[in-house]
């Protein structure tokens, strides 16, 4: 090879190695991904204050910020581990005031590990302060797949919303993307193009405006790190208060946007009712001292405290109420006040979120719409997958249907608790309810505060209240993915029943049967139990559907179904690709 050749090789591989250190990094699959097993290091840290400066640049899809993070430190750290995508370059960063060279923190696949000038002793705290700015993840199809949406309104505007539940805090600010990682305090500064409007976590603390841009300052206490939310768009504000049944006032406020007034007017009247409808049932507002704000986003929905994203598209129901809304904002008591402490507890969440649409059609219009929400749900379980699995996951597995449960810690955790409350009556439901949000059975304004819960700890409030061990009943429902199965058989004049459960486990829950006109309670103490019945007719197991047990019926309806939409989802891409072969 000639100097001149070899020189010229040199010169394209060192082009190309050039153009290749200037692509921009991509989101790592480990920022991709939320929760899982907790680093050590972070384990070790009680996260106190969270000041965060948001500036959103529109045009470019962009955002420049900078996080100053307290904390105090649980035992003596050498190093501060933090997540944050490493899409964002850093260009400064500080602990404790102190300047750190680059090449005091590493952020190779967004857990970022500062190297701390001196150690912290245990009680003792530490600040860092991020200064970075960047292009955060995109949402492909939020809410399901997380990051910001940049989207435009009818009228050309820029309509911004986050939405990282399933990718976690860290897409959009350093921070520790775990359930049991959430701040006690946060400060939001979020600075956006005039004339739009942010309205966001928490208290309003004030706007100002110069050269162009606007800035909106709020603050929020224990918020879950997914929840904090930033919301931009040519807002106008519905507000007004709540009188609340525990003789104080909740503020509400709803931003909405312009041109949807008249619309927006017809859902916020829903706010009292709703308010009033969880106030009675469940409790106190946990977030009374601040808000109950909703927004408008252009993605379908989220729980962010107290601003929970609303994009239903104030669509009418037959249930007299918007579910979407109703739901969200049931993650104020489940998810915001009552939060997990892993994943793999996540129905605590989802699944009393989803059961209270057919409570809340139950206390406005009776048992027709609440079984017939609950029966629904019954019928789009798959059952595939234990809703518990027993040991600690990330988001993704516990939300894709494919390796985890799915739908199922929504509807048939939901049906579950049906099950239960009619097992045990709603006093006694209702009281485990509120130990499990509020950590007490008797919770007023100012009387609680957030509560950690994990599935073992909602076991031993049921079986604390109860007085009775009811590990077999959650032992089959949650830990099992196959429901019970109530086998009926005759023996002369008798119906025979038997529970057959995954693994011959215990299942003594007693069953109804209607004879005629005359209704037996079985007890089923050893999961086994029979009723004289004769030739009187009818016989009906379980006439009132108490109990979510194995339906045969249901399931051939499913296999059904599912045919029929892989049929037309086949037809749908035949026809799309001979379209396409057209052109």
């Amino acid at each position: 090879m000639s100097f001149r050749t070899f020189a010229a090789c040199a010169a394209s591989l060192l082009a190309l190695s050039t153009a290749h250190a200037a692509e921009p990094l991509k989101t790592s699959a480990l920022s991709l991904e939320t929760g899982g097993a907790m680093p050590v290091e972070q384990q070790a840290l009680a996260f106190d204050h969270a000041d965060l400066k948001f500036k959103i640049l529109p045009d470019r899809k962009a955002i420049e910020g900078e996080a100053t993070l307290t904390f105090t430190a649980k035992s003596a750290l050498k190093t501060l581990v933090l997540d944050f995508d490493r899409v964002f370059a850093i260009s400064k960063l500080t602990v404790d005031g102190k300047a750190l060279k680059p090449s005091d923190w590493t952020n190779p696949e967004g857990r970022m590990t500062i190297k701390l000038p001196k150690a912290v002793a245990k009680g003792k705290a530490v600040t860092v302060v991020v200064t970075y700015a960047g292009v955060p993840l995109e949402a492909k199809r939020a809410p399901w797949d997380g990051g910001f949406v940049w989207s435009k309104t009818e009228t050309g505007e820029p309509w911004i919303a986050t939405a990282v539940q399933g990718d976690g805090c860290d897409i959009f600010w350093p921070c520790i993307d775990y359930p049991m990682g959430e701040p006690k305090l946060v400060d939001l500064h979020i600075t956006v193009p005039a004339p739009l409007v942010a309205p966001a976590n928490g208290v309003f603390k004030g706007m100002t405006e110069k050269d162009g841009w606007r800035t909106y300052n709020w603050q929020t206490k224990n918020p879950n790190t997914y929840a904090i939310a930033l919301d931009v768009g040519p807002y106008e504000e519905l507000s007004a208060t709540y009188k609340s049944r525990f003789g104080d006032t909740v503020p509400m406020a709803f931003w909405y946007l312009k041109g949807n007034a008249e619309k927006a007017k017809g859902l916020f009247a829903e706010f009292t009712p709703m308010l009033d409808f969880y106030e009675q049932m469940i409790g106190p507002y946990p977030f009374r001292d601040e808000k109950m704000g909703v927004v408008e986003t252009p993605h379908l929905g989220m729980e962010h405290q107290t601003i929970n994203a609303y994009g239903n598209k104030y669509k009418k129901e037959i249930y007299g109420f918007d579910w979407l809304l109703q739901h969200e904002f049931a993650h104020e008591w489940f998810g915001n006040q009552l939060t997990n402490t892993d994943n793999d507890d996540m129905w605590l969440h989802e699944g009393y979120g989803s059961y209270m649409q057919p409570l809340m059609s139950q206390w406005l219009h009776g048992d027709m719409e609440y079984m017939a929400r609950l029966n629904k749900m019954r019928v789009d379980s798959k059952n595939k997958f234990p809703i518990v699995s027993g040991k600690q996951l990330k988001e993704d597995d516990v939300y894709n249907g494919d390796r985890g449960p799915g739908n199922d810690i929504y509807y048939k955790a939901a049906n579950m608790l049906h099950t239960l409350r009619q097992l045990l009556g709603d006093e006694t439901f209702f009281k485990i309810t509120r130990i499990a949000v509020y950590g007490t059975p008797d919770p007023k304004p100012g009387n609680f505060q957030p509560h950690y819960l994990g599935t073992k700890d909602y076991i031993k409030i049921v079986n604390q209240v109860t007085g009775k061990d009811y590990g077999w009943f959650f032992d089959v429902y949650l830990y099992e993915a196959a429901l019970p199965d109530l086998v009926q058989t005759r023996e002369g004049g008798d119906l025979v029943l038997k529970w057959k459960t995954p693994k011959d486990k215990p299942f003594p829950l007693p069953v109804e049967v209607k004879v005629g006109d005359k209704l037996v309670t079985v007890s089923m103490a050893d999961g086994t139990g029979r009723v004289a019945v004769g030739d009187t007719a009818p016989v009906i197991v379980d006439p009132a559907s108490k109990i979510l047990r194995r339906q045969p019926y249901l399931e051939e309806y499913q296999v059904w179904n599912k045919a029929q939409e892989d049929a037309a989802k086949a037809e749908a891409e035949a026809k799309k690709k001979a379209e396409a072969e057209k052109k």
